[in-house]
């Protein structure tokens, strides 16, 4: 049933999105009405563009507001709230949605206007966001086909529109491949050496779908069910001591969506042989050309030469951590002939992380609830920029009960961003992982008023159980610094135009610097020392163990390093090198292979399709690009140093370090050059030693390789 076009809440612009009242139905018509203004906007804006800021960038951004406004809430809910009947509505208009994007990105009248507003004599008189802006929309539209003409024309465009359908339905494939997996296990033995938190988690999921009048799961008695799901799946690969059960387990969720109704392979192959006719039509030799274009690093070799660096200094000490590992493992079991499977790795680790630090995962929890790890957290962006978070819960609509709403003001009191935290894990209608997106732009409207930026973070950690507060593992403590790092950089932006305001116009690979950058925090004693505090007592983590948290964090660095080198290096080379279809080098899966023989230390299985649910780079930003963790991790560890030089026990040095982040990184968002912002900050271009030093890797690289990044 159609909605009545004037109640329908997608089509109201003013204000936070009605949640309480957007329903799957209202998607069809709400969005279909929205295109028909646009195209006929743009018809009108097409015949007399003006090559002016007001005439070109200012009227666009009034006329496509309206439909990506809507279309950002039915995606987000596609997220956060995913159901069929939202899954229809969506696919019933995602093509004309991209098509109608995709018109204004080849708009040859619009391209001209943008480009003589370039040459032409007010150029001189926009601010240095605002060239920016037109530059960026220039280079945009060569990279959306603008240049293209006839049959090439109408080509892009269907890949484009079929690339977006392909990349919906490979992000759903993956939800229904988590959602349908399941293990129940009933007898104790079986979930011998599970924590507290997990056997908890695990008889709550076992309440889903119970047939009528059976016994209620209890975390004591069972059954338990354990997912997919990173809350159930990472806790069982660390503690469970039934190796066939973990083996079980780490099988299914590395041939996650590789098979039956929800098989992402022919995906897979379609999207890169779709990215490189793609990248083939713009006149770039691949698809990583294309992603690289409009990014920080300037090329492909640039990216290579860092990923090369990373791998030098990690490759050797892996292997000696996995060795390390394997004496341990051979030790503990007495069995000297031991040789350790992928799914002893986080079992080993961790029995060896506790034994070394004194300390589990589980012991730290009663000191990470919820509520007090979000004080903390607060309690560090005022020390560092000077704002204040206050609970606004219940003043907006939300999709979720357990979804929060909080609003961020500045050292006056006056309020300048807002923000949503959905906080926990819905495996049945939330997507894994965690992420911030925009849910308002920070903009100056045509009356001179602001509006301010509001922003989504959206985490899965373990849910309350009982009247409880969450407690979290302190991997979801830095998780949640992270994201709201990127909140941060949404939200404490001081530009003016949408189209450059907060993460906006933020070269990909730069876009991770705040947030990894936050995650440095977590490790501080005076950020620790107020964030963990012992949900019972009340007690600070004792220094001894924030000490040995800190040992910690070079455990297994290399490892770690080589995981993402790997990833990043196996998403160049898809988009790089590889030509799908044409034999020379085999399928996908031999193309992994063979960067996995140069990249890891324990060979993935040959049954490994890790890539079937690598939504990162086959449904969302990450194409190409993967390896911007890496290249802003960079960034991050050296804007870190920066108040490790300026004294992290000197309050002020602390503070005014933090405001000098606020006010370039934090502020100046996608007005500037990365780069340019990065060294009006630190002074100097970035360098890798910070990073190398601060995992621990310093010493594995000759001296001479560590200098500027760029």
């Amino acid at each position: 049933m159609t909605a009545p076009t004037p109640d329908n809440p997608l089509l109201q612009i003013e204000g936070l999105p009605k949640f309480d009242r957007v329903r799957s139905e209202h998607v069809e018509p709400a969005i279909r009405e929205l295109l028909t203004r646009l195209h006929a906007s743009l018809d009108e804006l097409e015949r007399d563009v003006k090559p002016t800021w007001e005439g070109t960038v200012a009227r666009l951004s009034a006329m496509t507001e309206p439909l990506g406004m809507a279309w950002g809430v039915v995606n987000h809910l596609m997220s956060v709230q995913n159901s069929p009947e939202l899954r229809q509505a969506h696919s019933a208009v995602e093509g004309d949605v991209v098509e109608a994007f995709m018109r204004i990105g080849q708009s040859v009248p619009l391209y001209r206007a943008l480009k003589a507003l370039r040459e032409g004599p007010e150029w001189k008189k926009l601010d240095v966001a605002q060239q920016r802006v037109v530059e960026s929309s220039i280079r945009d539209a060569e990279l959306s086909g603008v240049g293209l003409e006839g049959q090439a024309r109408e080509r892009f465009q269907e890949i484009e529109r079929e690339l977006a359908e392909l990349s919906t339905r490979f992000s759903n494939n993956v939800i229904d491949a988590t959602k349908a997996w399941s293990m129940t296990l009933t007898q104790p033995e079986e979930v011998e050496g599970l924590p507290p938190s997990a056997l908890a988690a695990a008889a709550q999921a076992a309440k889903v779908g119970l047939a009528e009048g059976s016994p209620e799961p209890t975390p004591e008695k069972g059954p338990w069910r354990v997912t997919l799901e990173a809350p159930s799946y990472v806790p069982f690969l660390e503690h469970s001591r039934r190796p066939e059960l973990r083996e079980k387990l780490y099988r299914a969720f590395v041939t996650r969506a590789s098979s039956g109704e929800s098989d992402n392979n022919p995906l897979i192959e379609r999207i890169l042989t779709l990215r490189r006719e793609k990248a083939r039509l713009l006149g770039y030799s691949s698809f990583a050309e294309v992603s690289l274009a409009a990014k920080m690093a300037p090329d492909v070799p640039a990216v290579e030469k860092l990923l090369g660096e990373l791998r030098g200094a990690a490759i050797s000490r892996a292997r000696a951590e996995n060795t390390e590992l394997t004496e341990y493992a051979r030790r503990k079991t007495g069995n000297a002939s031991l040789e350790l499977k992928l799914w002893d790795m986080p079992f080993w680790a961790e029995r060896l992380r506790e034994e070394r630090y004194a300390y589990t995962d589980e012991e730290l929890r009663p000191y990470f609830a919820m509520p007090r790890v979000l004080e903390g957290l607060f309690d560090t962006a005022r020390r560092l920029f000077g704002v204040t978070v206050r609970a606004a819960d219940g003043e907006v609509p939300v999709w979720d009960s357990s979804v929060r709403f909080f609003r961020v003001a500045d050292e006056s009191g006056k309020d300048i961003a807002a923000f949503y935290l959905d906080p926990y894990s819905r495996p049945a209608t939330k997507r894994g992982g965690a992420w911030m997106n925009n849910a308002l732009d920070r903009k100056r409207k045509p009356d001179g008023s602001l509006r301010l930026p509001v922003a989504y973070l959206v985490c899965n950690f373990t849910p309350p159980v009982g009247n409880k507060p969450a407690l979290l593992t302190f991997r979801e403590v830095e998780t949640l610094f992270h994201e709201f790092g990127h909140g941060l950089q949404h939200m404490l932006t001081r530009v003016d135009y949408s189209e450059a305001a907060g993460i906006n116009n933020v070269e990909w690979d730069a876009v991770e610097l705040p947030s990894q950058f936050m995650e440095n925090w977590c490790f501080h004693e005076d950020t620790l020392s107020k964030l963990a505090r012992h949900v019972d007592t009340g007690e600070v983590l004792p220094k001894a163990l924030q000490d040995k948290l800190r040992a910690g964090r070079i455990y297994r660095a290399a490892s770690m390093t080589l995981r993402q080198v790997y990833f990043a290096t196996l998403d160049l080379e898809l988009h790089h090198r590889y030509a799908p279809g044409e034999g020379a080098q085999g399928s996908v899966v031999e193309v992994q292979k063979r960067v996995a023989a140069e990249n890891t230390v324990l060979k993935p299985l040959p049954e490994d399709r890790f890539l079937c649910s690598f939504t990162h780079i086959f449904a969302g930003g990450y194409a190409a690009g993967y390896y911007s963790y890496k290249w802003a991790e960079v960034l991050s560890a050296d804007a870190f140093s920066a108040f490790e030089e300026a004294g992290l026990s000197n309050p002020q040095a602390v503070a005014s370090t933090g405001r000098r982040f606020r006010d370039t990184v934090l502020a100046l968002g996608g007005s500037r050059h990365p780069l340019e912002v990065f060294q009006e900050f630190r002074g100097r271009p970035p360098s890798t030693q910070p990073l190398l030093k601060q995992t621990g890797l310093l010493e594995t690289q000759e001296l001479g390789t560590t200098g500027p990044m760029l």
